[in-house]
């Protein structure tokens, strides 16, 4: 637990000078079948000799892809963007995604709570913990604090005692709120989470590196009845969710999640322990800037910068290589040696 803050106050400080220079952008390009850069990084106001310092220093990381998306076009791009890696907890923020879409339709209701749902666990919930409602869950802020599935830890280390604290009164990182989550989500739509990204964005977004039978499973483990949505994508097909996200739910002429949803997911519900950072339904605010990010284990970044039209997404292959890390400290360099690359506003 305490990696994953430190991790994200680094983050945060990058958000802080990714919002300094505030633009409207009213674009309208959205990628293709394919990616494609349109413009080189000079031509869109951004210094290739300064990016090309970024790549060096990413060359010293254990970055395996880093990706900038800037009014819909790929305006840079680092290693192996095409390769779908465990993108870790980055699944939860597709799972808010996918959730507003269904909560559009009116299928998913944020006021249902588990006890409406049926919702148990190995170790029994008490009848207190049964009344968190769905949308408390996705503000992490259950007061469930059942051992869940694919938790780091010293997040275990770090969760509260069961009992402490009533639902909606405080927030935690919870992983067992997550991975209820992925169970409530079938129980609503009857769609796994994995089919949902496959027919509800993979599809109508046009992930070009995305397969449903290798890059999905369920983590199962006997900490709980619920299992983690474990997801493995590239970072150019995450740069079409951000993109979708910063366009307000809209890709091209079609509105695939309300911009309602879009700016109810990204608005704060909690003070985290980074000051002005917040959380949102599965999503990291930066409470100041008014742009958000999605964030996993070891170094799994995607920033929306919505005011930019910008998507920063970071990756590091944790599958082949269980001991890659690429620390806040060191994407916090990065990132800003990326940033001091754009050198025109907008």
């Amino acid at each position: 637990m305490h990696n994953v803050i430190s991790f994200m106050a680094r983050i945060f400080l990058g958000l802080i000078i990714l919002g300094l220079s505030s633009y409207l952008w009213a674009g309208e390009t959205f990628p293709g079948e394919k990616w494609g850069k349109v413009i080189s990084p000079d031509a869109a106001g951004w210094s290739s000799e300064r990016l090309k310092n970024a790549d060096d220093f990413a060359r010293t990381l254990k970055t395996d892809a880093y990706l900038i998306v800037h009014h819909g076009v790929i305006v840079h791009e680092y290693g192996a963007t095409t390769r779908a890696i465990n993108i870790h907890s980055i699944r939860k923020s597709v799972l808010s995604v996918l959730m507003g879409i269904y909560s559009d339709r009116g299928v998913v209701v944020l006021n249902k709570t588990l006890s409406d749902l049926d919702i148990n666990d190995k170790e029994r919930l008490s009848a207190t913990e049964r009344q968190a409602t769905v949308q408390q869950l996705m503000q992490a802020r259950s007061g469930i604090y059942h051992p869940a599935a694919y938790e780091v830890p010293e997040a275990a280390v770090a969760r509260p005692t069961r009992g402490t604290f009533k639902p909606g009164e405080h927030w935690y990182y919870n992983n067992w709120d997550f991975n209820a989550l992925g169970t409530i989500f079938q129980k609503f739509t009857g769609k796994t989470v994995f089919e949902s990204l496959r027919d509800d964005l993979a599809q109508p977004l046009q992930f070009e590196d995305f397969s449903y039978s290798s890059d999905t499973h369920f983590q199962y483990e006997s900490a709980s009845e619920h299992p983690a949505y474990i997801m493995c994508l590239s970072a150019r097909d995450l740069a079409r969710l951000g993109l979708l996200m910063s366009r307000n739910g809209r890709w091209k002429d079609r509105q695939i999640v309300s911009e309602k949803w879009v700016v109810e997911s990204t608005t704060s519900y909690s003070e985290t322990d980074i000051p002005e950072r917040g959380y949102g339904y599965l999503w990291w605010v930066n409470v100041r800037q008014k742009s958000y990010s999605a964030n996993g284990y070891k170094g799994q970044v995607m920033i929306v910068n919505p005011v930019r039209d910008l998507i920063i997404v970071h990756q590091v292959d944790t599958e082949n290589d269980p001991n890659k890390n690429v620390s806040g400290g060191q994407f916090s360099e990065l990132l800003q040696r990326i940033i001091n690359a754009k050198l025109t506003e907008g």
